[in-house]
């Protein structure tokens, strides 16, 4: 079941407010970019982020980080994926306190060559 262009919208709306928010459809799911950077894979109507283990060691509040991503579910969004959190999108505290520390550890997509 391919994500729905409803909950791609609601899961803009939850994050609105954190960063400038664009969505790429990819194969009828959706790559979600915060300050255009890829942030959240949404496959089956479910969030995922990736697991980045730079939060553990390099931020200063990772404690109160880990614990808040204790409890979380994990899975893998498509075949062949590594295995990410799935993020409760409904938790807007947890997302407003996650997505920027991510956004912080991930690196801008590098540009791609143009074809000769």
């Amino acid at each position: 079941m391919a994500t729905s262009k409803e909950y791609i919208d609601f899961v803009c709306e939850q994050i609105e407010g954190i960063g400038d928010i664009s969505t790429k459809k990819m194969f009828g799911e959706y790559m979600v970019y915060i300050n255009d950077k890829p942030l959240l894979t949404v496959c089956d109507n479910t969030v995922f982020v990736k697991k980045v283990p730079e939060l553990a060691t390099v931020m200063a509040n990772a404690a109160e980080l880990s614990e808040l991503m204790a409890g979380a579910d994990c899975g893998f969004p498509y075949e062949g994926a590594k295995e990410q959190y799935i993020l409760d999108i409904e938790n807007r505290e947890l997302a407003e306190k996650l997505l920027p520390l991510v956004a912080e550890l991930t690196p801008l997509p590098k540009p791609k060559k143009k074809k000769t």
